[in-house]
């Protein structure tokens, strides 16, 4: 959370759904008092929030951070750049049909 914190304006909320740099992180409890944030877990969301997430990217008020683009081709390449855990974002395969 320590990157992550540092974006959060006072009473942000930070939401983790995955583990990638490892399942234990370093957290100065201070930081999440001191400006009220509020810190999430998000394994399966509600349905209804699947749809407003959707439209909130369709509509553009929320843009997903995309690391990287790789063609199916080169799914070794994409995998391999996600085991190593440098990337910030998503890593988007790209399906020709």
């Amino acid at each position: 959370m320590a990157a992550g914190d540092r974006a959060l304006r006072r009473g942000g909320r930070y939401c983790a759904s995955g583990a990638i740099a490892g399942p234990h992180v370093e957290l100065d409890l201070r930081t999440l008092y001191l400006h009220d944030l509020a810190l999430h877990g998000a394994t399966v969301p509600l349905l209804h929030l699947f749809g407003q997430l959707v439209a909130a990217i369709e509509n553009g008020s929320l843009r997903p951070v995309v690391a990287a683009t790789f063609p199916l081709e080169e799914l070794h390449a994409a995998q391999e750049m996600f085991i190593a855990k440098r990337h910030v974002g998503n890593i988007v395969i790209q399906i020709r049909v």
